[in-house]
């Protein structure tokens, strides 16, 4: 073995996103030995996460919440609107927090300054090595798993954490297979402050391209993911921000009268991911290492946040980070959650994007149950709505 590699650390997180950040606080409260490698980047384009109330607990508990409190915005109600031209379309459906005794579904926040927040408060622990340097190589060895990159000495982690994305080195020198697919949609996301109040309301309007949501911010302030087909996401995003933000005034039916766009915009192709396990070879697979799907009921970072509690709670007593016990119980905790949540959004989308009448009369009916079955309603606010990392 090199001389220039030191003793071995618990754990290594690779990608330094929010979910890596997120774990690397969570995962060095225990006296463990934790490096985060990865560039920390907070690129503003327009993107947000609605931090439902189980993640909002979660980094309350890391600490977290008088800083996210100055930044975010809280989200009281949430409405869907059948905006598809279906003939089984229904009225619009609200879910009121109050009505599962909730102040808030969760709080809004920029993407930007959550990494931000993250990363200041991941900067202030004692121990906890942050490592901006990109890893290039992954090598499993008896015992521990070895890393080399630009800018750091090699290292052994008995335990390395994939917070490095969809396309992820963790995941491929774990061996673990992944099946990728492609939607025929673009999302476009952009801020805007708006002449009405929002009332701390996020709409998300279900169209035959996917959903177009408008989610509260600080202010008269709220950010918009809209899901378009590919064609037309180009030619709306080549507008200016004037007529960029009339068209979307004209989408959101004036639901927050005129509107004006705030900093940049951004643009994302759609897709999905699943993974056929989610640790093996002291290697586990965090956010979108594991799972991607389309921006729909704000599961996406919320799903990642659980991972990361998930594998907590599973090295929890543990005296090898990376042991066979840590890493079947991580896999087993989270294929219920990950796959019934990645396939009810990928089935949801998939119906918006088909004129079929057995679909559209299945959407149908099941929001007009959600409407009129106050039961179903609350119990899906609960398992859907207000979930997060629930210990």
């Amino acid at each position: 073995m090199s001389a220039t590699i030191a003793e071995p650390i618990d754990i290594a997180i690779v990608g330094a996103g929010a979910v890596g950040l997120a774990a690397a606080l969570a995962l060095s409260r225990e006296g463990r030995s934790v490096a985060l490698l990865g560039p920390v980047a907070t690129p503003r384009d327009g993107r947000t996460v609605a931090l439902l109330d189980g993640s909002w607990r979660f980094l309350t508990e890391l600490g977290l919440q008088d800083a996210l409190l100055e930044k975010s915005a809280p989200l009281a109600t949430m409405r869907l609107v059948d905006d598809s031209g279906s003939l089984f379309r229904q009225p619009p459906v609200e879910f009121r927090a109050s009505e599962i005794e909730l102040e808030a579904f969760g709080w809004n926040v920029e993407n930007a300054d959550l990494t931000a927040i993250l990363a200041e408060k991941a900067g202030a622990i004692p121990g906890l090595r942050l490592i901006p340097g990109l890893v290039r190589a992954i090598e499993p060895e008896t015992g521990a798993v070895r890393l080399s990159g630009d800018g750091f000495a090699p290292l052994l982690a008995r335990l390395v954490v994939g917070a490095d994305g969809r396309n992820s080195q963790v995941r491929a020198a774990a061996g673990i297979h992944a099946k990728d697919w492609r939607y025929p949609q673009v999302a476009l996301t952009a801020i805007f402050e708006h002449r009405r109040a929002h009332r701390e309301t996020s709409t998300e309007f279900h169209t035959r391209q996917g959903p177009c949501t408008i989610v509260p911010l600080p202010g008269r302030r709220s950010s918009l993911v809209w899901l378009l087909e590919p064609e037309e996401a180009e030619a709306v995003a080549a507008l200016d921000d004037a007529a960029f933000a009339l068209r979307v005034e004209r989408q959101l039916q004036s639901l927050l009268g005129s509107m004006t766009v705030q900093g940049p915009r951004g643009k994302i192709p759609m897709g999905g991911l699943s993974v056929e396990r989610f640790a093996a070879g002291r290697m586990a697979l965090v956010g979108e290492a594991a799972h991607v799907f389309p921006p729909i009921g704000a599961q996406g970072l919320n799903l990642g946040l659980r991972d990361v509690a998930a594998l907590h709670d599973a090295l929890a007593g543990a005296s090898d980070a990376g042991g066979e016990g840590v890493i079947a119980d991580y896999d087993q905790a989270r294929r219920t959650d990950v796959r019934l949540r990645t396939g009810a959004v990928d089935v949801l989308n998939r119906t918006l994007l088909t004129d079929l009448l057995p679909a559209d009369l299945l959407r149908g009916a099941g929001l007009l149950a959600l409407s009129s079955i106050g039961p179903l309603r609350r119990f899906v606010m609960r398992q859907g709505l207000a979930s997060g990392t629930e210990r």
